[in-house]
């Protein structure tokens, strides 16, 4: 193993670990198996997960799993997202086996794989045809691979998209192309914003996910990054001062007021609602604004997200069933695993919950499935456009020594994130300069990739 890979492997154990003990008492990993009797005999699979619409169908259509599977029952532990991020990194850190199958991110997977946490999937997939792991989209197939082993699947996937309402931009005159730039963008904006409707939304609320999964794409695509290819930190140069700098001018100029109270919900809203004519972000929010009870339904226009100098520039996000390495049931858990991220899976959801409820941006296939198409036909060709575009390995202009679009794969850049998204908040809300602001956030990301020099 590389002296980079070592030592950060070596990095996210001890960070992880030191969660797990505040959080529970350390295990050294022995486990009393309580769910089964006899070999062969009845299984109870523990399932930790994100309480989100997908996950939800799927506990509803577990009893059609448990139903082909006599002997199998699979207990859903449903959390909200911070809940289930805390709980599961204590139990796999510390080995404790609490979990037969986790749900975490694209961001967990590779660094849990490394860090020998999870099982690979890889021989288990590769060797059922009818699994089809290859129609798994590359991009995402690629953020949850680690040294060629593949440690997650997923059963949702997004990337980001521009959402623009086309009665606002068509009384302004003016016409937004299927891949724009980001000036382009903040051209049509300000045509847009009245004191009605602004231009644009987009978020400004402090956190590494809320501010910075749009701007750190913005920021790459304006030619910066967090680090070079030997973990230099890359912060406070032009290409972040350029991209932060058009951010603010952009919502200043037509942006929503207060931006750094607004994240992907208050966006959605002002969309729905009229009072903003765009809005860069994930592309499930196409599903949202297109849904029945919408009053958006049919009058929105969906495009890449903007650029500046490279071809692409949306995110990549997914959540994904692992097998952590503590599980006593192995084959259960991999069987059922392989069932909830499979095409019949996907075509269950459309039959039994309906077509519209379809976790998107797993599979190539399920965009070929006609009832899908037809249900989802005014933003699921642009979701799998994009999604099949982006590159993960080498989202901007330079190379970069970790896989990832709007993050970076270490232990430390929640922290980062949530620090630096503080400091950029203050910048937007004026209550400091871009030079102060990309100063303080180049020593915090100095500090973390120091660590993995």
């Amino acid at each position: 193993m590389p002296k980079m890979l070592r030592r950060k492997r070596l990095l996210g154990v001890g960070m992880a670990m030191a969660l797990a003990c505040s959080l529970m008492a350390c295990s050294s990993g022995a486990v009393s198996d309580k769910s089964t009797g006899a070999q062969g005999g009845p299984v109870t699979l523990n399932l930790a997960t994100v309480n989100n619409g997908q996950m939800k169908d799927m506990e509803q259509l577990k009893a059609e799993y448990e139903k082909a599977n006599p002997g199998v029952k699979v207990n859903f532990q449903v959390m909200e997202e911070g809940d289930l991020r805390s709980a599961v990194t204590a139990d796999v850190a510390s080995g404790a086996g609490q979990y037969d199958v986790v749900t975490i991110g694209a961001y967990e997977t590779p660094q849990w794989g490394a860090n020998g946490w999870l099982r690979d999937l890889t021989p288990d997939l590769k060797s059922d045809s009818s699994y089809d792991v290859d129609d798994i989209l590359p991009p995402v197939r690629d953020a949850l691979t680690h040294d060629g082993k593949l440690y997650a699947v997923p059963f949702y996937g997004e990337s980001s998209i521009l959402m623009y309402n086309k009665d606002a931009l068509a009384k302004a005159g003016v016409t937004m192309s299927n891949n724009p730039t980001w000036q382009q963008v903040a051209d049509a904006a300000k045509k847009v914003n009245s004191s009605n409707m602004a231009g644009i939304c987009m978020r400004g609320k402090p956190g590494w996910g809320d501010l910075f999964a749009p701007l750190t794409t913005v920021v790459q695509s304006f030619g910066g990054n967090w680090y070079d290819n030997q973990w230099n930190a890359t912060v406070n140069t032009p290409e972040w001062k350029n991209a932060v700098t058009f951010y603010k001018t952009m919502l200043d100029q037509s942006g929503e007021k207060d931006p750094v109270s607004y994240s992907f919900n208050e966006c959605l809203t002002a969309l729905k609602e009229g009072k903003a004519a765009m809005w860069a972000d994930a592309s499930v929010a196409a599903s949202m604004l297109e849904a029945s009870d919408s009053p958006v339904k049919g009058k929105m226009g969906y495009a890449h997200m903007p650029v500046d100098k490279t071809k692409e520039s949306g995110w990549l996000w997914s959540w994904n069933l692992a097998i952590p390495k503590t599980t006593k049931h192995k084959d259960a858990a991999v069987k059922f695993v392989k069932w909830a991220t499979s095409k019949d899976y996907i075509k269950l959801v459309g039959q039994k919950i309906g077509w519209s409820n379809v976790p998107p941006g797993s599979r190539t296939s399920t965009y070929e499935i006609p009832e899908y198409k037809d249900a989802a036909k005014a933003y699921a060709p642009i979701t799998l456009e994009v999604m099949s575009a982006v590159n993960p390995k080498q989202p901007g202009v330079n190379p970069q020594p970790w896989v990832g679009i709007q993050y970076v794969s270490i232990p430390e850049f929640q922290d980062v994130g949530n620090k630096c998204a503080q400091y950029v908040a203050d910048y937007l809300a004026n209550r400091s300069s871009v030079d102060d602001v990309l100063g303080k956030c180049q020593a915090v990301a100095k500090a973390a990739g120091d660590k993995h020099k």
